[in-house]
């Protein structure tokens, strides 16, 4: 199972909110739903994610065998 929780981590270390995703840089608030809920998102969008939030997709993605 994929686990965007690091995603929630990072943005928080950064200083990155919600809010500033979808106002600043334009990120769809669809994306960050399916994000919230675990669901299958493009690659295009972990590629955005990492250099907005300047990280590895380390950073944003885990594999868990639950």
């Amino acid at each position: 199972m994929i686990s965007y929780n690091r995603l929630w981590e990072t943005m928080k270390a950064k200083g990155v909110s919600q809010y500033k995703l979808i106002k600043t840089y334009k990120f769809s608030s669809g994306q960050l739903d399916r994000l919230r809920r675990n669901e299958n998102v493009n690659i295009l969008t972990i590629t955005a994610l990492c250099d907005i939030l300047d990280c590895g997709i380390e950073d944003i993605v885990e594999y868990r065998k639950d």
